[in-house]
């Protein structure tokens, strides 16, 4: 019989005796080198540069004059810079990586916009996706060489670094004479006639931007078919590459409505929509993010609003960035699109991924059903049929193996918020025990398990966006610094990097149990039970076909013990704990007793002959 032998680590035991229960680790828990991990094999850490940690002070202002309106900086203000810089990231590469993170994906670091905004709405681009010169970083955040520091550190620390990149859109540059902004589409402004259909003949022989030829797109020379698109004076050369500065790369058709036509050629909340269609804008977006990699050796790309952009681009650009990968002897690299929405499904994933060819995409229906499942608002029959879904994704069920899977984020809001307004209670212990259920559930299933900087501090944002946008160090805002968080009495007014909160420790112990274990990071799902209409249990076999590794992860969402006989493979000779507390021995061939307490859960490794 071929046995998988674990010890309990003293220093995982105490943090888990209450519902998970202690994780047991063997020598494989350390990380495989960079180049030898598979995608599957990663634990991401995503982070907000301006909110983890200030290591500068100086570049707090980006080297601008001014008030707060010019330069950005107001510590005050949650939708401006906080002093949040790379050389703070880097020397919390240790806080990191002690809770077996394995690569870092951080919020877009080029130069942007400073300010902007209407009068009165005025926010600064502290997150990063206004940008304004995409081959610098901003100032805000350090300089080039700063970022190499960063990613030469993280990568000599066996530490992959994934860069978050836009291509949809820039900075709002772009104005319309007209002072109007709604949609206006194709079919009513075509690029044939200016100001509408019954309009003067304008771009005479251009044959649509479903042409990709270049000399098609050499006649498309007037940007004025729907809007006239102005730029300020000092703004017409602000943006570089300096072939971004010119208009007739835009699709200047008022802002978009999210639906349709409008999701693709509309302007993104203002933003410079590009005409992605357009073969000088493929060719351009190719050479910047090519050179990202030639110079610094990155390990992948999150790609921002990537549903928004046409497939024809993603289907040349994803190649390009591979080879380019490949050349500089990084065949690991790793690219997910963000596609959004807020529904336990997969069904939007896939068409997305398998029309632009996107061979992964951050799995957003995962962290809607480990919110409604994790919180008890829906049964776990609603995770068992999302999981379910796999084979729909393009290349099978394989696929969903990397998947960035993430419990929430820095636009929809932190996943303690949504335990809390799902479940209808705020009872501290209640809440952390539910917490604790969702980082099991992500770490436990198939994906590759994503956590929101803050969330391992018991983080509890008041809503989306600027709202869960909170501090690592001491922040000022008032509508963070009054958040009860989980897990801690601390607030947001002090730093909090306390590698002894129960989060903290939590995300460490799951990540060193998923790094032992190759059924967890690369095993194939079998669903074994589920409760249908009401919280209780969860079991799910993976099984990793390389090492025959089979694990048996089960969950309680409900608010009493529960003990009952799941099904499992007929292989199984014997059951040993991996995380949690497992059967001593099997009930009956094929079938092992689980008993989990209140929101508990485990991973019993089965033993075969395999």
């Amino acid at each position: 019989m071929t046995r998988i032998f674990v010890s309990i680590a003293a220093a995982l035991c105490a943090g888990t005796a209450w519902a998970g229960g202690p994780v047991a680790t063997d020598a494989g828990a350390t990380p495989a080198p960079i180049a030898e991990r598979q995608l599957e094999d990663e634990i991401i850490y995503f982070v907000l540069p301006d909110r983890f940690a200030n290591g500068d002070p100086r570049n707090d202002k980006g080297g601008l004059k001014g008030g707060p309106l010019q330069h950005g900086f107001d510590p005050t203000h949650k939708g401006f810079y906080h002093g949040g810089d790379l050389k703070g990231l880097t020397a919390k590469l240790d806080y990191i990586q002690g809770m077996g993170v394995t690569a870092i994906w951080f919020a877009p670091i080029f130069k942007n916009k400073p300010v902007q905004g209407r009068p009165g709405e005025e926010s600064a681009g502290y997150h990063g996706y206004w940008v304004i010169d995409f081959t610098s970083v901003d100032p805000h955040f350090g300089t080039n060489a700063e970022f190499k520091a960063f990613v030469d550190a993280a990568h000599a620390r066996g530490m992959k670094v994934y860069m978050d990149i836009i291509t949809n859109h820039t900075a709002d540059v772009i104005d319309y004479r007209e002072g109007q902004y709604a949609y206006r589409s194709k079919g009513e402004y075509p690029f044939s006639t200016r100001g509408g259909v019954d309009g003067a003949r304008i771009n005479e022989g251009f044959e649509g931007d479903d042409n990709p030829d270049p000399a098609n797109w050499a006649r498309l020379t007037d940007p004025t078919f729907a809007y006239t698109p102005v730029v300020s004076e000092d703004e017409k050369n602000v943006k570089l590459p300096a072939w971004l500065n010119d208009v007739t790369l835009y699709h200047n058709r008022g802002n978009s409505h999210w639906i349709g036509e409008s999701s693709v050629y509309g302007d993104f909340s203002g933003l410079d929509d590009l005409a992605t269609e357009n073969p000088r804008v493929v060719s351009g977006m190719i050479d910047i993010f090519g050179q990202w990699i030639d110079d610094y050796g990155i390990d992948g790309f999150r790609i921002d609003t990537a549903k928004h952009v046409n497939p024809e681009f993603w289907q040349a650009f994803v190649p390009a960035m591979l080879a380019r990968a490949e050349a500089k002897g990084i065949g690991h690299f790793h690219i997910f699109g963000e596609i959004a929405f807020e529904e336990p499904t997969a069904t939007l994933t896939a068409q997305v991924m398998a029309d632009s060819r996107l061979p992964y995409a951050l799995d957003m229906g995962f962290a809607k059903a480990a919110q409604m499942v994790a919180s008890g608002k829906s049964p776990p029959r609603l995770m068992a049929e999302f999981l379910q879904q796999d084979a729909i994704y393009p290349g099978g069920a394989s696929t969903a193996l990397g998947l960035p899977t993430f419990l929430g984020n820095h636009d929809f809001g932190r996943f303690s918020m949504f335990v809390r307004e799902m479940s209808g209670s705020d009872d501290p212990a209640t809440l952390l025990a539910r917490v604790r259920l969702g980082h099991a559930m992500m770490f436990l299933l198939r994906g590759v398990p994503t956590v929101y900087y803050g969330d391992e501090q018991g983080f509890i944002s008041d809503g989306n966006d600027q709202l869960a946008r909170e501090d690592m160090f001491e922040s000022k805002v008032a509508a963070y610094n009054d958040n009860r968080l989980v897990g801690s009495t601390a607030t947001t007014a002090q730093s909090n990097f306390d590698t002894a909160h129960p989060l903290y420790r939590l995300i460490g112990e799951l990540a060193a149990a998923r790094t032992a274990s190759p059924a967890l990071r690369r095993g194939l799902s079998t669903v074994r039970a589920f409760e249908e209409a009401a919280p209780g249990l969860l079991a799910v076999e993976r099984h990793d076909p390389e090492t025959g590794q089979r694990v048996l992860a089960v969950f309680n969402t409900g608010e009493k013990p529960l003990t009952q006989a799941v099904e499992v493979s007929y292989r199984a000779r014997g059951i040993t704990p991996l995380t949690g507390t497992c059967p001593a021995s099997l009930a009956a061939p094929g079938s092992a007793t689980i008993t989990l307490p209140t929101f508990g859960f485990a991973a019993c490794i089965l033993e075969t002959d395999d």
